[in-house]
């Protein structure tokens, strides 16, 4: 058997074809490489709705539209420090929905928004740059007993419990 995901109408309309000239589903299922079980409910189907193509659409409603998702991500955008759960509390007043904090990460990474803590950076001047060039030619040529008495720090904070309290901003 093969292991395809969706049978195509053409292929739909073959099998159904087959049917009605009088064949067996067992053989006809054979013949297209099939589960017996596919070819039945195909059949079955079409005896009961008169139709052999695939129903599109079905699954749960989005609780937004593609507007509001676009108002979300929008909002996000015009303060990036503003919460997923703060954009929640936001949103009744623009639309009259109640939505989840979930639902509103899901639409902002929809929306190619993720968080990330905030990124500070001072930009190197050309003194800066000089300083640092400088500093390595001096220290290009130490052995390992002199980098051993160095210590270097990059003053990163690290949390032993999952929440460390950190801001994170949507990028």
């Amino acid at each position: 058997m093969s292991s395809r995901h969706h049978i195509d109408d053409f292929m739909r309309g073959q099998i159904i074809g087959k049917i009605e000239e009088g064949r067996k589903i067992t053989d006809v299922a054979r013949e297209f490489d099939i589960a017996h079980s596919v070819v039945s409910r195909l059949w079955k189907s079409f005896k009961t709705t008169g139709m052999c193509s695939r129903r599109l659409g079905v699954g749960r409603v989005r609780s937004t539209t593609p507007a509001e998702n676009r108002y979300i991500v929008l909002s996000a955008k015009r303060n990036r420090r503003t919460t997923a759960q703060q954009v929640a509390n936001q949103f009744p007043a623009a639309s009259g929905k109640q939505i989840s904090r979930k639902t509103v990460a899901r639409r902002l990474r929809g929306g190619g928004l993720y968080a990330r803590r905030p990124g500070v950076c001072v930009p190197l001047t050309r003194q800066h740059r000089t300083a640092r060039l400088q500093w390595c030619r001096e220290h290009h040529n130490w052995t390992e007993q002199d980098w051993a008495s160095v210590l270097f720090s990059d003053e990163s904070r690290f949390s032993l419990s999952s929440d460390c309290r950190r801001q994170l901003i949507w990028r």
